[in-house]
């Protein structure tokens, strides 16, 4: 099978990132992560991140920079993961995609429960120096 091309929106606030956890519409629901999403045919990266961030969530962003990359444990998708500046606006969550949103700080992350384990790396190493 061939791999996709997905994108994760790390959406920065203040010393915060937006966490959400997935609803029951989608696949693994109840997981932790940030907002994410398959990037569409004719689709830049940076398209997907303002997409997917208004689609899920609500919000307005500016992308900044591709910052990592991985794949998720299926192997189906290869993740670019994006910083953005989500700086206004209120979270809006789609209930089927998204059962809560909370602003957190890397380390709060981390002691979510359940949060993927390929995921770890990012928020332990990535963004804090970054």
């Amino acid at each position: 099978m061939e791999q996709r091309d997905a994108i994760v929106a790390v959406l920065l606030r203040s010393e915060r990132l937006l966490a959400i956890r997935r609803g029951p519409g989608v696949a693994r629901p109840g997981y932790w992560q940030p907002p994410s999403g398959k990037v569409e045919p004719g689709e830049t990266q940076e398209q997907a991140v303002v997409r997917e961030a208004r689609e899920e969530v609500g919000l307005t962003v500016v992308p900044e920079a591709k910052v990592w990359e991985s794949e998720t444990d299926d192997h189906r998708f290869r993740l670019h993961w994006w910083t953005a500046r989500a700086d206004t606006g209120e979270v809006v969550p789609v209930p089927d995609e998204v059962a809560e949103a909370r602003w957190v700080t890397p380390e709060e992350f981390l002691a979510l429960d359940p949060v993927f384990e390929a995921d770890r790396p990012f928020f332990e190493r990535i963004l804090p120096g970054r």
